[in-house]
């Protein structure tokens, strides 16, 4: 593996190192196309909204979700090939 690789594993892991995160995560996978409206994760995790904002917009800059504007919401889905590298990362 390279340093670069490293530095961007190590963000992806640092990324998911949360365990809202990783909910937030399994929420998404588990969503009709693997994608979901951020107005439909506070309940379920039972957070503000602005503090799943926050998460939200840390797993968009590690690339591990990516991030819409529908008229005022904002939907967000899986990197598949993200995830993959941080799953590849781990088998070592």
């Amino acid at each position: 593996m390279t340093r670069d690789d490293a530095v961007l594993v190590a963000r992806l892991l640092k990324a998911v190192a949360d365990p809202v995160r990783l909910q937030i995560l399994g929420i998404v996978r588990c969503s009709p196309g693997q994608e979901i409206c951020a107005c439909d994760l506070p309940t379920p995790l039972g957070l503000s909204q602005p503090t799943v904002s926050h998460h939200l917009k840390v797993l968009v800059e590690a690339g591990l979700l990516t991030r819409d504007r529908r008229g005022q919401w904002a939907w967000f889905a899986l990197v598949p090939d993200r995830l993959a590298l941080a799953r590849r990362a781990l088998e070592v």
